[in-house]
């Protein structure tokens, strides 16, 4: 859409997995006459299909030069728009929804949500702002006021704390005034005859047939074209893959693909067109459901509850049926339940027409059917149901929703009438194979016998043998794997009972323990409670208030400019990169030529092309920008290509040949670094106290606790663009970056100029936490170098894969620890050793030990403490910094300590080992923990602790298969920078003659809501409104030298700068007010430049002067600690380890906020990015260091669907800090670690299950806790019946990192 200038629509991965991308597509349908809209994702979606069709994207719905649409508004208002580049996306799902439904139900906005992904606000102001369109809407539940005013309990703290947003302020939804379809298309569809439409690109013709006999002849001319219908299959891999097809044919216009057969007589059957879309399959089902018996619709409904799960909508809106079975894919979700089924397909050719059942023998191979090349699936039967049969399906996934089934079963079961006999079973998995299979001999163990625990107890045993995965299976969680199939095949049995004693053939009531009902689901609304601002402060002073972000609105329309929004210019050239093969490897060729002879491509980047330095040096160590001798990482880069286009550049990249001599013995995991000493200096060693374990009183235990690392996943990926300006080697560029001077200096350094050649410009940054500092910097040097080389303008944006294979992550950390404790739960003495897996180059890592180290106290007094740190040099991609910065890894080891010693002991022990009255941590930092205890004392009652405590363990008595767990825990974090000169921070502030107000400062804006709280810093302390005050963006020629926007410390630095500059601007106005105290703002300031007054100033802040010395182990490495506590309850189905937390409540203490929506969608952001961190993501590394998880697909981000069920938020009230701007407190870091919380009530209901078992005790779960971790640690009597695989006797599938 950059053609047109329509840049709302963002591209996040392009596989369609993340929703940002989202538009409507309008149809008009001649022969109902009716118009139908659905929400697509624009990245898979092909121009070519789109004839007749109009497209609706986010301009279209609303602009700021127009009117904004109710949706957009309250996406705004209602705080859900942070970073902002995922928000186009989700106002266009929301959107298409009250296009098809102006009245939905809160199940209809999470569902349309369920394939948007947000990395910023945790979700919860989104589906707040959404919820205000629904019917229940006007209940007082609908914006977060608690328990509803319908059952009397409302409490007066629930009644009298300010709200965040206020929604009869919102426009009404009025669906007349919503655009029209084009008339013209409405004509053309009536009038013109249908034609067949061919589309000719550079390497690929798409070809659109109108009837099926000229399908059927296209295809048989070309049997190895594909046919797209849906294009969620063929886009990928065309996109990703570089497979090459130089023919599609696209049958979206021959009818006899879209009808629906339904007849009656002499059987009920109906056959479904393989060209309708998976939505429309649901929703013909849906209509098909209420008008026969039960007993004639099971396998509608099983389908029906399937299909509810295959991918996002936006992806069940394209998608065909016959598309999703002809894929073949082997964990599909459908085509075990239509193998079960007795579904069959009817398929044509030139050889004329047959029909094909769906069973184990239609699926050959991977991907591969039975069906000949030259086939078309037309239509797809699905049968009635029979009295006495009954149809099943399950599935488990690495997420609840969007996202590809780990295991998915589908199950039918035949009984005659008034037996328990079986006559007909059948069972089809996927995910167990490169195929769908059957499990024929299973069934054959349970046919023509009685269905009972005798039979079924025989059954289990033959599955096991007759589904064998070797341990290295791709995919792996083999073991998981396994146990799934014995557990639905239970669940199956549960359901198969229950179903025989409705029919009266059993008797036996099924114990009310042993039944499974679906966990939780709906989202109720939660509470945002803050303070109001005192009574004497001004109404036009806006600090403490929740103002909206003030670019929201601006996100939210799409109008808001990221870096590859900004307009091409003449001649300007894209560069994609070229990266190493290879984990460790000599590069003994490289070959270019191909590349170059390819259209488009200008020219190859080399090292030799640099024309500066060719290194990035950082802790004494050195980082090459283009690998030039050898290679240390898959992934690690080795030159680029510019060429004239995106598509051209990616061309060249792929044609670029290199010769590798591999290197002996590459390192991937921190145990064989050590073995190695493989290490990045320092390593670091803190300690106070004796810390011995030789006391008799004294109880030792031993363990050690793995965590995995963590994908930034930024919405918006690594983005420049290099200009030179044509003259004395000037550049501007334009970058995504946290350190516009950081990125700076190091272009400077490359292109060996001075720093004052080069100006850094970052507008906003679509997402960063950490992940667009370093890596960055180094991006935009070899960018620069192209466009040194090439005096054009170069643009580089990296698509998700390479961003995630390039850029790094979160350190994976492996922590061992020695503790000795007393029998009241007191900790006396702890030893702790944590590795750092720091990758390939040093990047921060010697800070992030540091870290790690600073904080192994958390909110605990240990008298006797050690920590040793250290980073790991491997042959991974270097990680980097990420949100914490060490602090979620090394509390995340001490808390699963204490948790280990309180299963030791059978009691809690959190509360005797907090800090007490005056404190000094272990560095010799001397603070007050009472802020700490009033947060876990008001989590604890705002939770309802004890009761819901004593609920849940009721709630395990009544109930085998389903656990609820609880947790609490605590935060300690330290704010600012140890590093002192991190601290600094300047302004700039310009007064206009009109009374406008420019800022600018040296933070930058990445959806924390940093220049919303700086236009209310000015605001206050010159005596305007925001309305008069500008922020532009952050450049270095306005102000230089800045520091990185990190460490939570953004707004207290910059802050202070501007408070300064602004102080200063008011005290040089003070003569005028003085003369005419009435005046207005804007004739203070005309008659301050009339009387030659400086209307422009300089702002600094110096900064606390904190240091750490590590030779004395001591120091004041913090200016100040944000304190907090987190409670969560989950419930678990231990028989898939799938879990949903019912309820968060959050106590953070913030100071006094300076923002409450800012700070309290930092808390919220945080702790479900926290969630993500110990529950649901996973990188995935091959042996040979290669990165598995390199999109959405494979990736999972926490979704709609992991919100907490009811989330609260409480800030600290009457509390104060003397440390930072207005008495607030830093927020972006610390409450990512609460995320811990549903780690442990996961542990807890997992250690609820094991109990039944008679297992007690501390017992393994490492981080993530993920539902193959959590189900295998319940250790179910069908976890028990798999074999363990011995390690070392197989290469797996991943490595353990």
């Amino acid at each position: 859409m950059t053609s047109v200038r329509l840049t709302g629509t963002k591209y996040g991965c392009g596989g369609g997995g993340c929703g940002a991308c989202t538009v409507m597509v309008s149809h008009y349908r001649p022969a109902t006459k009716t118009i139908t809209h659905y929400s697509a994702n624009a990245c898979l979606l092909p121009l070519c299909q789109l004839h007749g069709a109009a497209v609706t994207t986010v301009e279209g719905v609303g602009s700021t030069r127009t009117r904004i649409h109710p949706v957009q508004e309250r996406i705004a208002k209602a705080h859900g728009s942070q970073c902002g580049f995922c928000s186009p996306g989700m106002v266009m799902s929301v959107y298409t929804l009250l296009r098809n439904r102006p009245q939905p139900a809160m199940d209809d906005i999470t569902h349309a949500l369920q394939g948007n992904l947000c990395r910023c606000t945790g979700y919860r102001p989104i589906i707040d702002g959404c919820r205000t369109f629904c019917q229940e809407a006007d209940c007082c539940q609908a914006n977060g006021a608690g328990d509803c005013c319908l059952n009397g309990e409302e409490t007066l703290e629930e009644t009298q704390h300010p709200e965040l947003f206020d929604k009869r302020e919102f426009l009404p939804l009025d669906p007349t005034q919503e655009l029209i379809f084009p008339p013209e298309l409405i004509l053309r569809a009536e009038t013109a005859p249908p034609q067949t439409l061919t589309f000719r690109g550079e390497r690929m013709m798409w070809v659109s047939p109108t009837s099926l006999e000229e399908l059927v002849q296209l295809k048989a001319r070309n049997p190895e074209a594909p046919l797209v219908i849906g294009n969620t299959n063929i886009g990928p891999d065309i996109k990703f893959k570089g497979i090459l097809h130089p023919l599609i044919i696209s049958p979206t216009r021959v009818l006899d693909l879209f009808e629906v057969t339904q007849t009656l007589m002499p059987f009920c059957r109906v056959w479904v067109g393989a060209g309708c879309s998976l939505t429309e399959v649901c929703s013909l089902l849906e209509k098909l459901l209420p008008q026969f018996p039960e007993e004639k619709t099971e396998v509608f409904r099983a389908l029906s509850q399937q299909l509810g799960k295959v991918g996002s909508l936006q992806i069940r809106n394209v998608a065909s049926l016959g598309g999703n079975i002809m894929i073949a894919y082997p964990n599909s979700d459908l085509n075990p339940v239509l193998a079960a089924g007795n579904c069959k397909v009817s398929v044509i050719s030139n050889g004329g027409r047959r029909e094909v059942p769906l069973n184990q023998d239609f699926f050959v191979s991977f991907g591969k059917t039975i069906l000949k090349p030259e086939e078309i699936v037309v239509s797809v039967f699905i049968p009635f149901s029979r009295k006495g049969e009954l149809v099943r399906a399950y599935r488990q996934a690495p997420r609840k929703e969007s996202s590809f089934c780990t295991v998915t079963s589908g199950m039918r079961v035949f009984f005659s009438q008034g037996s328990s006999v079986v006559q007909d079973l059948s069972i089809y998995y996927g995910g167990m194979g490169p195929t769908t299979v059957s499990a024929t001999q299973t069934c054959t163990a349970i046919v023509t016998r009685p269905w009972d625990d005798e039979t079924l107890q025989r059954a289990y045993d033959v599955l096991l043998d007759e589904l064998v995965l070797p341990p290295s299976a791709p995919g792996g969680k083999v073991e998981f794997r396994r146990s799934l199939t014995l557990s639905f095949l239970f669940k199956f049995n549960l359901e198969v009972l229950q179903k025989l004693r409705e029919m009266n053939v059993i008797t036996e009531e099924l114990l009310e323990t042993m039944q499974i009902q679906p966990l939780p689901r709906e989202i109720q609304p939660g509470l945002q409670v803050f303070q109001h601002v005192p009574k004497d402060q001004r109404d036009q002073d806006p600090v403490g208030r929740p103002i909206m972000h003030r670019s929201a609105i601006s996100q939210a329309t799409g109008e808001a400019v990221y870096c590859d929004d900004i307009p091409r210019t003449d001649g300007e050239l894209f560069l994609a990169l070229v990266t190493s093969s290879r984990a460790h490897a000599k590069i003994t060729g490289l070959d270019v030529s191909q590349a170059l002879r390819l259209p488009g491509v200008v020219d190859v980047i080399t090292a030799k092309d640099v024309p500066g330095q060719k290194v990035r040096k950082m802790f004494g160590y050195e980082e090459v920008l283009l690998a030039e001798a050898e290679v240390s990482c898959v992934g690690q880069m080795i030159c680029a290509v510019v060429a004239d286009t995106r598509a051209h550049a990616k061309r060249g990249a792929a044609a670029v040949k290199i010769g590798y001599e591999d290197l002996p013995e590459p390192l991937f995991t921190v145990e064989e670094a050590s073995e190695k000493s493989s290490f990045f200096e320092p390593r670091r060693m803190i300690e106070k106290g004796n810390v011995a374990f030789g006391s008799v009183m004294m109880i030792v235990s031993t363990g050690e606790f793995r965590m995995g690392g963590q994908e930034h996943f930024y919405m918006e990926t690594q983005s420049m663009l290099v200009v030179p300006v044509g003259e004395e080697t000037e550049f501007n560029a334009y970058v995504s970056t946290q350190w516009p001077t950081g990125t700076q200096d190091a272009i400077a350094e490359a292109l060996g100029i001075p720093s004052n050649r080069v100006t850094c410009h970052v507008k906003r940054i679509g997402g960063a936490f950490g992940g667009k500092v370093v890596k960055t910097a180094t991006l935009a040097c070899i960018t620069a170098v192209a466009a040194w080389k090439t005096n054009c303008a170069v643009r580089c944006v990296l698509e998700r894969g390479e961003d995630m294979l390039i850029s790094g992550a979160r350190h994976p950390v492996l922590g061992k620890y020695k503790v000795g404790f007393m029998n009241d739960g007191r900790i006396m003495a702890a030893d702790m050793q944590y590795y750092t897996n720091a990758g390939n180059t040093v990047d921060e890592s010697p800070l992030v030990v540091d870290k790690i180290l600073l904080h192994i106290d958390n909110a605990y007094n240990i008298p006797n403490l050690r920590g040793r740190g250290a980073a790991c040099r491997t042959n991974l991609p270097s990680n980097t910094a990420f949100r914490g910065f060490g602090v979620p890894q090394s509390i995340m080891v001490l808390e699963n300590m204490l948790n280990d010693v309180a299963m030791v002991l059978g009691r809690p022990i959190r509360e005797i080992n907090m800090y007490q009255g005056p404190s000094v941590t272990h560095y010799g930092l001397e603070f007050s923990p009472e802020n700490l205890w009033r947060c876990w004392d008001q989590c604890k009652e705002k939770s309802d602790y004890a009761a819901r405590r004593r609920a849940a363990d009721r709630f395990n008595q009544d109930n085998c298969w389903k656990k609820r767990g609880l947790a609490i825990v605590p935060i300690k974090y330290g704010i600012a920078f140890a590093e002192s000169f991190l601290n600094q921070a300047a302004a700039l502030v310009h007064v206009y003659k009109d009374g406008s107000v420019l800022v600018s400062h040296g933070g930058t804006e990445m959806g924390q809501g940093l220049h919303t709280k700086m236009q209310q810093v000015a605001s206050r302390e010159l005596g305007i409104p925001p309305s008069k005050i500008y922020i532009s963006e952050t450049s270095t020629n306005t102000v230089p030298n800045t520091c990185p926007s990190a460490a939570s410390y953004g707004t207290d630095a910059n802050g202070m700068a501007v408070r300064n500059a602004c102080q200063t601007l008011y005290q040089r106005l003070e003569p005028i007010r003085q003369k005419n105290p009435k005046g207005s703002w804007e004739s203070w300031v005309k008659a301050a430049f009339l009387d030659k007054i400086s209307l422009s100033a300089t702002g600094f802040y110096r900064g606390p002067d904190l240091y750490m010395d590590w030779d004395k182990m001591a120091g004041r490495p913090y200016a100040y600690f944000t304190f907090g506590a987190c409670f969560c309850e989950v419930e678990l189905d231990c028989l898939t380890g799938d879990y949903r937390a019912v309820r968060t409540d959050i106590v953070m203490d913030i100071g006094r906020s300076v923002n409450p929506s800012m700070d309290i969608g930092q808390i919220e952001g945080a702790f479900l990015q926290g969630l993500g961190l110990y529950t649901l993501e996973e990188l995935k590394f091959s042996p040979s260091g290669l990165l598995y998880t390199r999109g959405p697909s494979q990736y999972k981000i926490p979704a709609v669907c992991d919100v907490p069920l009811r989330f609260n938020v409480y800030l600290l009230p009457d509390s104060h800090n003397p440390h930072a701007i207005y008495s607030s407190k830093g927020i972006g870091e610390p409450s990512l670690f609460l995320g811990s919380s549903v780690f442990f009530a996961i542990k807890d209901a997992v250690a609820a299950a094991r109990s039944e078992s008679g297992l007690v005790g501390p017992f393994p779960l490492d981080s993530p806790a993920t539902p193959e971790r959590a189900c295998l640690a319940c250790a179910s009597p069908f976890t028990q019946k798999i074999p363990a695989s011995t390690p070392g006797s197989f290469k797996p599938w991943a490595l353990n990192i």
